[in-house]
């Protein structure tokens, strides 16, 4: 490897871990990515000086991912179904979204959180907050000046105060939470499940049209314990499906596999103040790709029909 390629290769991480947290879409970061290390790459080829090759990378990023941002807003609102955020498996592997991390920047419930915000007050929370940039630095990238960074920053951060759990849930709370929440799942015990969902719990499935997903989300701690109940029994039956624990963006989740290891669905919890407060799944396959190997959750249903 060149020394021109170890660089870029050294500054995928920090562009994709940028990218992922403002547009929430694997595929999409993955756009921008390339896009960022081909202008590093023309600019050296022109002899730019490049005094950072990170902070160039996190400018060029970033600026893509606000343009990205706009545009993907209004494929989102065609989009089919509930929309939520393409998960990544994190647990023991060197994913580049961790590079830079903290695991709560990281977290479906925080990506939710920042959907809320508009492309510059996300990037200048993300920039400022999770990548340690300071604000005479974000002010350029982002085109604003330094006075108007600071109110962006401060309007955004109160924002998400607002929207946080009162306590937060340690780690080891957390997987005594999913332990139960999955065994209490898969065994069809309704009772379990409803002393570990919050009041206001709430479930969303993603299919995007192209796999079984529920149209609406759900809410409330009995329907949601019913509707769990009865999906989980009903795909553990199927014939030659798994479930399949693993952490999704730094929180506990499992994945659902067919007979031949192939990903069905990634079901992801959100915990707060000692409750499951939110269960994502998404099932659409595009949004599952980059995962391995997707399996046809209709075809599956079928089958299990005709049994």
């Amino acid at each position: 490897m060149t020394d021109r390629e170890q660089l870029l290769d050294d500054l995928r991480p920090v562009a994709f871990a940028i990218a992922y947290r403002m547009l929430g879409s694997v595929s999409e970061a993955e756009d921008v990515v390339q896009e960022a290390l081909l202008r590093v790459h023309q600019a050296l080829d022109s002899g730019e000086k490049i005094a950072s090759p990170q902070a160039f990378v996190a400018t060029i990023a970033t600026r893509l991912a606000i343009d990205e941002l706009r545009s993907a807003r209004a494929r989102r609102e065609r989009y089919v179904g509930e929309w939520l955020h393409e998960p990544i498996i994190t647990d023991g592997v060197d994913d580049p979204a961790r590079h830079a991390e903290t695991a709560d920047s990281l977290s479906l419930a925080m990506l939710v959180v920042l959907e809320s915000l508009s492309p510059e007050q996300r990037a200048v929370l993300l920039l400022h907050d999770v990548f340690d940039y300071g604000y005479p630095e974000i002010a350029p990238i982002v085109g604003k000046s330094e006075d108007n960074v600071r109110q962006l920053a401060s309007r955004a951060r109160r924002h998400i105060e607002q929207r946080r759990p009162r306590f937060q849930t340690t780690r080891e709370q957390q997987e005594e939470l999913a332990r139960r929440f999955f065994a209490a799942a898969e065994q069809g015990d309704l009772a379990g499940l409803e002393a570990l969902l919050a009041h206001d719990v709430e479930l969303t499935g993603d299919g995007g049209g192209k796999a079984p997903a529920l149209a609406h989300t759900l809410r409330g701690r009995n329907r949601v314990a019913r509707t769990v109940s009865k999906g989980f029994r009903r795909a553990v039956r199927l014939p030659g499906v798994s479930l399949r624990r693993v952490e999704v963006n730094g929180a506990p989740g499992a994945l659902f596999l067919d007979a031949e290891e192939r990903l069905i669905s990634v079901v992801a919890l959100d915990m707060a103040d000692g409750q499951i407060s939110a269960i994502r799944a998404v099932s659409n396959p595009d949004k599952l790709t980059h995962l391995g190997p997707v399996g046809d959750a209709r075809s599956l249903l079928r089958s299990g029909r005709s049994r």
